[in-house]
């Protein structure tokens, strides 16, 4: 059942139509406060279908003002100049056959996982079946699979995030925090609407961008106007 906040917010929507984004930050400002500091999700559907390899959607976006999350890294990598470079940036678990090992044994306690491709090739590829599931497999399409694990780290810390569509042709990603103020939350909405315009696949025929919407942690969802927010692309 809907708690009292929710319902508040709800009515504060001025009804369920289509608006634009500055007018949807705006109402997302109006809704009632939690008693913390709400993620703002941006949650888009998409005209693909993610069961043809040539139509799945996948990218990251660099969000210019973060994501105001504080975003715990796991570095995969053998002892020397990269293991270094990934402490020097704040990871947050930096090794290669312990936190394998520790991933074998079902630990998971960290948001984003990075690897050298020499650690890749010594077993982490090996960890899909306990990354995979939980969207923490490092890729080279996710940036997240690279010989320069200091300039991911750091760009992951500052507010990188990744996008992947799911089975039902949709994706979700945080765009920063209710406590952001509005333009900050404006510029991170478009710089991830952008990206996803762009990952367009050259497959996909027909409607691109089907649906999209905003929402806080705790709020209902905002439908955002998809003519107005297509033209971003």
């Amino acid at each position: 059942m809907p708690s009292k906040r929710y319902n508040q917010a709800f009515e504060a929507r001025n009804g369920g139509e289509a608006i634009s984004l500055t007018d949807a930050i705006a109402a997302l400002a109006k809704f009632p406060r939690a008693k913390f500091d709400e993620s703002v999700d941006l949650a888009m559907r998409l005209g693909v279908d993610p069961k043809h390899s040539d139509q799945m959607v996948r990218g990251t976006v660099a969000l210019p003002n973060g994501s105001g999350k504080t975003v715990r890294v796991a570095a995969f990598a053998a002892d020397g100049p990269a293991a270094d470079a990934a402490k020097e940036a704040g990871a947050d678990h930096v090794g290669l056959k312990e936190l394998m090992e520790k991933v074998e044994g079902g630990w998971t306690d960290f948001d984003v996982a990075v690897a050298t491709p020499e650690a890749m090739k010594a077993g982490v590829a090996k960890l899909g079946r306990q990354l995979g599931p939980r969207g923490l497999m490092p890729t080279p399409k996710a940036g997240t699979v690279s010989d320069d694990l200091g300039k991911v780290i750091g760009e992951v810390k500052a507010g990188r995030v990744e996008f992947k569509v799911d089975k039902s042709a949709n994706l979700q990603m945080p765009i920063g925090k209710v406590s952001f103020d509005a333009e900050k939350l404006i510029e991170n909405a478009k710089a991830a609407i952008i990206a996803v315009l762009k990952a367009k696949p050259d497959s996909t025929k027909g409607t691109y961008l089907m649906s999209a919407s905003l929402s806080a942690t705790m709020s209902p969802s905002i439908k955002l106007d998809v003519k107005e927010i297509s033209k971003l692309g």
